[in-house]
């Protein structure tokens, strides 16, 4: 394994990618998710669930984990779980397969309970792919990937108007990252331009 000055990592299987998915979990979840577009309302109800989760700890605790969160969240559909209740919510604490915060948890119920409500108006899917901006980032270096935008700024803001919590705007950022709404793979990387979403 090789890693350039531009944080790109050349694995030995000869396709580069960047430092932070260059082995393991990560680099599987970088070559077959991370940045393909995500457009129905359970993958992005689990994938806003899990950025919410994710916050302050490593994407590679979560992924780890995601099993287990799916498992517990009724595999994020999000009528069953804006059904859950207080058990659900004591059940859930005391699963050592997940991330143990009563706020996120409680949070996460709630946010189904938003995406509900959004059906009405739209929908999930419609509202996070209109924040999808004109032109993507092109960055060559990892220090050229920004950690908010215009746009996630705007997105957590329409959210948490919503209803939604622990959306904030570097949140949102790497959701709209995760789900194909910007492309941010390294101009260097094998993927870049794969999600199909941007010529």
């Amino acid at each position: 394994m090789t890693e350039h000055d531009d944080g790109v990592v050349i694995g030995e299987d000869g396709l580069a990618r960047p430092a932070w998915a260059a082995e393991g979990l990560l680099r599987e979840y970088y070559d077959t998710e991370w940045g393909m577009p995500i457009r129905d309302e359970r993958g992005l109800y689990e994938r806003i669930s899990l950025e919410g989760f994710q916050a302050g700890l490593s994407w590679a605790t979560v992924l780890r984990k995601r099993p287990a969160f799916r498992a517990g969240f009724a595999d994020f559909d999000p009528d069953a779980v804006a059904a859950f209740d207080e058990g659900d919510v004591e059940r859930l604490m005391a699963d050592p397969g997940i991330i143990r915060n009563r706020q996120k948890i409680e949070a996460t119920i709630g946010n189904a309970r938003a995406v509900l409500a959004l059906r009405e108006d739209g929908g999930l899917v419609d509202l996070v792919w209109s924040f999808q901006p004109e032109r993507t980032p092109a960055p060559r270096t990892m220090a050229e990937v920004a950690a908010t935008s215009p746009e996630s700024i705007a997105l957590s803001k329409e959210l948490r108007r919503r209803g939604f919590r622990f959306v904030g705007p570097t949140t949102m950022y790497a959701l709209m990252q995760a789900v194909g709404i910007v492309d941010d793979h390294l101009i260097g990387s094998h993927r870049r331009g794969s999600s199909g979403v941007w010529a």
